[in-house]
């Protein structure tokens, strides 16, 4: 097994800066981040960018403990603005960039953040909620200033952090203070701000190499979007951690996936959802096994992507793992021990995880199914809670564990297998998306009087699942289909509009008028569904 400086394991350096800094000093010249694009930064640059953009935001009146919004793709514009923040001891809240209508406005209000770092393509959205935003007062921009129809919002450029100078700032930040907010979607309500603490991210990190050993010869290729946990903190926070360099894509791109993999000798890379199946789904080439590819990453763990991505790619390792970004992955499968179909055993050194009857929270028996639940050995290595939500807080946490709501079981060796969703949630292509939100933006429409929106199996292997809505409307209105496919379009995220569409009478309810959606999930598609997808093709 690969023996690791005991520096990685001290909590007292579970922080952007300490890594930065550590880096800074062994490995100054070496290529810390490099884009698709061609732009690129080094460990000593990344260094002196963190202290730059903190004093930068110091000059805009953020301080320790205040919280920081970030809207922008992958780039190195995004990890600048984290290191920056993280060095104020800041609290980045990170965005996706798909978010619009009431999505973005519930993450900038329940944030309650007053600047926004975003690029001028996203200034349409921000204007049109801005008088319903509480908070926010500054938008920083990637870019030159430009004009833009806001009433009361403040125009500033994040390139001017160059005009301040890199010496070490006095503030401390340690393990213990909050370092992030993630939204991850609710199910009988708006999305939940996910309190990180630095030392919960860190681990993120330091599980990518601790199980997947990772080294600082590897080259880390990135494609999934850096305002999730993935990204950001399993596979950059890693490659900061064990100063490897890491490769970044503005976005995943299916053909060119195997091109990258290729022209940078990655050695390493993470999949999500149906990542690998778009992937396969390409034609081969001649270099799909001259490469260096030596690990992937999955979840979930599919049997037969899992052999397919071991014998088209040769790649040596295709390591199955589970998590959240409340709980961090607790669970991996190890490089050398395949086992299709798992994602994993869990990572002792630091969590807790066991199977359980979700009514009475008791343990189950090997190989029958229950929830998963976690809990963290590490102080602050779990999440701190939901943001401005102790409801939710609470309800999450019972009899000293954190509920999952995944449904899984366990076999005799301790491997876990991934069953199903307990909760009311939808995860389409890597995205956990609110059916209460689509619900909120849709039942907005004037023509609808009742909507419920639930997830459907996906066609795609790994695709997880695919939104349908059922809708019924006022009395005397009509609907087309793709007329409230347009609607949706213009209020809600791409990956949250409905593939499936079903016109009712009325939806089935309760005798307390709750509408029993067990009874939508299990029509699933039926022939008066109509599909999005076979329209378009």
């Amino acid at each position: 097994m690969t023996q690791y400086d005991a520096a990685l394991y001290d909590p007292d350096q579970w922080v952007v800066d300490g890594v930065l800094r550590r880096q800074s000093r062994r490995r100054g010249d070496k290529t810390c981040i490099l884009t698709t694009a061609g732009d690129s930064i080094t460990f000593s640059q990344a260094h002196l960018a963190a202290n730059q953009v903190a004093r930068f935001l110091q000059s805009l009146h953020v301080a320790k403990g205040d919280t920081v919004a970030v809207m922008l793709p992958n780039g190195l514009d995004y990890c600048r603005a984290w290191f920056g923040i993280s060095r104020l001891g800041a609290i980045h809240v990170a965005i996706n960039t798909d978010y619009k209508g009431t999505f973005l406005k519930h993450v900038l209000n329940n944030s309650r953040a007053r600047i926004i770092i975003t690029e001028t393509g996203f200034f349409g959205r921000i204007a049109e909620i801005e008088d319903e935003l509480r908070d926010l007062a500054e938008v920083v921009t990637i870019g030159p200033v430009v004009s833009a129809k806001f009433r009361r919002l403040r125009i500033h450029n994040f390139g001017d952090y160059a005009n301040f100078n890199s010496d070490e700032l006095d503030v401390c930040v340690t393990y213990r203070d909050l370092a992030c907010i993630m939204y991850t979607s609710g199910t009988t309500g708006p999305a939940k701000g996910v309190l990180m603490p630095h030392g919960h991210t860190y681990l993120f990190g330091l599980g990518t190499i601790d199980n997947m050993r990772l080294t600082e010869s590897d080259i880390f290729y990135i494609v999934l979007p850096l305002f999730h946990a993935n990204a950001m903190f399993m596979q950059l926070y890693a490659s900061l951690i064990i100063g490897c360099t890491a490769v970044i894509r503005n976005r995943f791109s299916a053909s060119a996936w195997i091109h990258d993999i290729v022209h940078y000798q990655a050695t390493i890379t993470n999949s999500l959802g149906v990542v690998s199946a778009f992937v396969l789904n390409q034609p081969p080439t001649e270099m799909d096994k001259n490469h260096r590819l030596h690990t992937i990453g999955v979840a979930p763990n599919v049997p037969e992507l899992d052999a397919k991505l071991r014998e088209r790619f040769a790649i040596k390792n295709v390591i199955g793992l589970y998590g959240m970004t409340e709980v961090n992955i607790p669970l991996y499968t190890q490089p050398g021990l395949p086992r299709p179909g798992s994602c994993g055993k869990v990572w002792d050194k630091y969590y807790e995880a066991r199977i359980v009857n979700p009514d009475t929270d008791e343990a189950v028996p090997a190989r029958q199914v229950g929830e998963i639940v976690v809990r963290p050995k590490q102080p602050f290595g779990f999440m701190a809670g939901y943001n401005a939500m102790p409801d939710k807080t609470v309800e999450a946490w019972r009899n000293f564990w954190f509920h999952t709501g995944d449904a899984a079981w366990m076999d005799d060796e301790g491997y876990v297998y991934f069953v199903d969703r307990i909760k009311d949630c939808i995860r389409r292509r890597g995205e956990n998306i609110s059916s209460f939100e689509i619900e909120e933006a849709i039942s907005q429409h004037t023509a609808i009087a009742e909507v419920a929106a639930v997830a459907v199996e996906s066609p795609i292997p790994g695709g997880e699942d695919e939104v349908k809505v059922v809708v019924v409307l006022k009395p005397g209105q009509r609907l087309s289909h793709e007329e409230l496919v347009s609607y949706c379009e213009q209020c809600m995220p791409r990956f949250a509009v409905p593939r499936y569409i079903e016109f009712a009478e009325s939806l089935p309810k309760t005798p307390t008028n709750k509408v029993q959606k067990n009874l939508l999930r299990q029509d699933g598609v039926t022939p008066a569904t109509w599909d999005r997808e076979a329209k378009i093709s």
